[in-house]
């Protein structure tokens, strides 16, 4: 599919100014952002709107477009007929050495080593805000059934007074004195290779190849102000210990008109007392008695969906695993929930009563079974005495 002419993508002229496709920019943005505008198509039409103001708002880009059109912008084309020689394009765009001063080529490789390690980014293109990390704790049953939570955080955001630009209402930034709306300047440096000339930061618009000569009132030519900013957050059901969720555009403020940051919110859930999780699986320990395990019960179980009535068959062997349907937690990629599984303990009593003894041995006479008993401290005590005054 043939692409848009990018001045039509934005609604701008052909002579418009770099205000003018600023300002159309920031309107479209803003109206096609897929954390706004949640219509089919939506998404694709930002990115068609970014990649128009990448190159519109950049003035060599901007030239080449006007000449060239798309083709200008393709990373294989080559205005001056050296295609076959594309790795060195950075010459000075003359297509050889000429008197052209070096913008490119080896002042690249030299500043790897003098400080740099690369091309400058174009200053004024539109940067993403950074991402934030927020923590939430959430109980063992909120992670399983998910909740609404209200959370509130601190962050950069554009500043309502100069909308971002950081000038004076009724103002705008001007380009740059210094380095002409480069963002960097030259540079001499002494190197082990001689006296070289490289690119630094300019030190008076900082790189934004911009101006400010009269700030904002309100956030002091910054573009942004520190705001406590407050959210809802919709936890899924079936989260689990260290899953986060990306929340789009919740982040910092962007620059040169670029989108806001994300914000990930990190969940840390507190562990059950009785039960273990492991993705939708839940895992319960059951102890039941000696008479339940042999003679069979039902018994009412604990589930985070509430209890159930378990049948334990007659004979039942600790250890024995029992999976209760639809009983475990929400998976949180499908649809349902998971199982519970039931691990049968069965206890042994550390106390007995003579009759419970009693009962015991006849269990064993009955079974054919023949069972040493083990006296306990006591039985010894009192043993120990009668044979001593016989």
């Amino acid at each position: 599919m043939a692409k848009r002419d990018l001045y039509d993508v934005l609604g701008v002229s052909k002579d418009a100014s770099e205000d003018e496709i600023k300002r159309a920019y920031r309107k479209l943005s803003k109206q096609y952002h897929p954390d706004i505008n949640q219509e089919v198509g939506a998404e694709e039409k930002f990115k068609e709107i970014a990649e128009a103001y990448e190159v519109l708002s950049d003035s060599q880009k901007r030239a080449a477009y006007d000449q060239y059109g798309h083709a200008a912008n393709d990373p294989n084309f080559n205005a001056g007929g050296f295609g076959g020689f594309g790795g060195f394009e950075g010459f000075g765009g003359q297509g050889g050495f000429g008197g052209a001063q070096y913008t490119g080529g080896f002042e690249d490789i030299f500043e790897s080593f003098f400080g740099g390690g690369g091309r400058t980014q174009r200053p004024n293109a539109p940067r993403q805000g950074a991402d934030l990390q927020y923590v939430m704790d959430l109980t063992f049953e909120e992670a399983i059934f998910g909740k609404k939570e209200t959370i509130h955080y601190q962050r950069n955001a554009e500043c309502h007074t100069c909308h971002g630009s950081g000038a004076k209402p009724g103002t705008e930034p001007v380009t740059c004195s210094k380095c002409h709306g480069s963002g960097v300047v030259q540079v001499e440096r002494q190197t082990p290779f001689g006296r070289m000339m490289t690119q630094a930061t300019c030190d008076v618009c900082h790189g934004t190849g911009k101006e400010i000569k009269e700030k904002c009132p309100t956030c002091h030519g910054k573009g942004t102000v520190t705001e406590s900013h407050k959210l809802t957050v919709n936890v899924p059901a079936g989260v689990e210990n260290g899953n986060q969720m990306p929340l789009r555009g919740q982040g910092e403020a962007g620059s040169n008109g670029g989108p806001y940051g994300d914000l990930y919110v990190v969940f840390r859930v507190e562990k059950s007392d009785i039960f273990d999780r492991q993705g939708s699986e839940i895992f319960y320990k059951l102890p039941i008695n000696f008479a339940q395990a042999g003679l069979g019960d039902e018994i009412d179980v604990p589930t985070v969906h509430g209890k159930v009535k378990l049948k334990v068959p007659a004979g039942t062997q600790s250890g024995t695993v029992f999976r209760l349907r639809g009983k475990g937690a929400p998976k949180l990629r499908g649809s349902g929930n998971g199982d519970q599984q039931v691990q049968v303990e069965v206890v042994t009593p550390k106390h007995l009563t003579d009759k419970q003894k009693e009962a015991l041995r006849t269990f064993a006479k009955e079974a054919g079974e023949t069972v040493t008993e083990d006296s306990n401290i006591f039985d010894k005590v009192k043993d120990a005495f009668r044979d001593n005054f016989k």
